[in-house]
């Protein structure tokens, strides 16, 4: 993956006509990684508003703190670089910490399958961006390449936990990762 990017000196050379201009996919990635750390800072809030056991809530603390070095460093670029947020950040805000309070009630595991369904999707979203990046935006690219390794840790922490994941899991991991998706095309584009 690495090589692929440098040989790509200008983010977006290899676009197609009908594809979105790279000025405004650029918006999109900010937008969209913003809106995901938001999000998922709200369902580590959730999870930690409910879970009692000391040992899961110093995982997902120490999880959260990272999500909220994340959004800060996003929250920054999107100032830099004069890019809106989401609309739809309210309703994140809420399924959020919904979805995490949620999953905490069901279970330990419920809670660290959520948190796997969640980063493996983000773990490929943040590798396409990189891959689509340039060396015109080699920083941006480095800064999501850095998040998406925490987001990996994050991933290998939850499945760890788990140990494995169990068959009765799989529909719940299965909504999330379909949630996520839409959550991630919603918020580039609204």
């Amino acid at each position: 993956m690495g090589s692929e990017n440098t040989k790509k000196n200008k983010t977006g050379e290899n676009t197609l006509p009908g594809d979105v201009p790279p000025d405004e996919m650029i918006k999109r990635i900010i937008r969209v990684d913003q809106a995901g750390e938001y999000g998922a800072q709200r369902i580590y809030a959730g999870q930690l508003a409910v879970t009692k056991k000391n040992s899961l809530r110093k995982k997902i603390q120490m999880m959260a703190d990272h999500e909220k070095d994340h959004l800060e460093i996003f929250n920054n670029l999107m100032l830099e670089r004069k890019i809106r947020p989401t609309a739809l950040q309210p309703v994140w805000h809420v399924l959020g910490f919904a979805l995490g309070a949620t999953t905490a009630l069901m279970g330990e595991k419920s809670a660290m399958a959520c948190t796997v369904a969640v980063e493996e999707v983000i773990d490929e979203h943040y590798a396409k961006q990189a891959n689509y990046l340039g060396n015109d935006e080699n920083q941006l690219r480095e800064i999501i390449l850095d998040t998406r390794e925490d987001e990996i840790e994050h991933k290998n922490i939850a499945s760890n936990s788990l140990e494995k994941i169990e068959t009765d899991l799989q529909p719940l991991r299965f909504v999330i990762k379909k949630g996520t998706k839409l959550a991630i095309w919603l918020s580039e584009r609204i």
